[in-house]
Formats: structure tokens, sequence, C-alpha cells
């Protein structure tokens, strides 16, 4: 796999992904412009996510909160969510 140019830090080649995350348009996305180091830190974070906000990753509204997020923090696209350490344990999901 050759190196990208990821968008979080465009001024250094870095290791592409060697597939897409998803099968979808976003999993290509993410393989085009977000390098393996980054995503592998996205993926930290949403284990914070989901451990913060009670999220279960098989529902359908988890998993749009999500991909919220990975456009959020990844692209820049919309808001990202704000881990508020101090209310550990009286957070629920998301609009729920």
């Amino acid at each position: 796999m050759e190196p990208i140019r990821c968008l979080r830090h465009p001024d250094e080649p870095s290791p592409a992904l060697p597939r897409p995350p998803f099968r979808s348009e976003l999993g290509e996305r993410i393989q085009r412009g977000i390098c393996a180091r980054c995503w592998r830190d996205w993926l930290q974070h949403q284990t914070l996510l989901i451990n913060h906000f009670g999220l279960d990753p098989r529902k359908p509204e988890s998993k749009e909160f999500l991909y919220g997020q990975v456009r959020a923090v990844l692209f820049g696209e919309g808001e990202a969510a704000e881990i508020d350490t101090s209310k550990q344990g009286s957070i629920g999901p998301p609009g729920g």
C-alpha cells in the first residue's frame, strides 16, 4: 500500500489503510483520506464515546451517532461530542 497524504496531517506522507473500514462510501472515503495512524486514534476515541455514552453499537441509533462522529472528528463535518469526565456514570446515550 502506497503512502497517502492524510487529511489530518497533509504535510507528511503516511501509511494508508489496507482496505476500507466500512462497506460504504464513508469507508472508501476514509481509506482514501485518512491514514492508518489516525484511524487507530479514531478507534480509541470511539471506545471512549461508547463507554462514556453507554452506547450499544448494534443499535441503529448508536451506529448513526458513531458515523456522525467519524465525520465530525476525521473530516470536520458537524459537531464532535464532548466527553465530560466530571459526569462519569451519569451520562446516557445522546438523544436518549
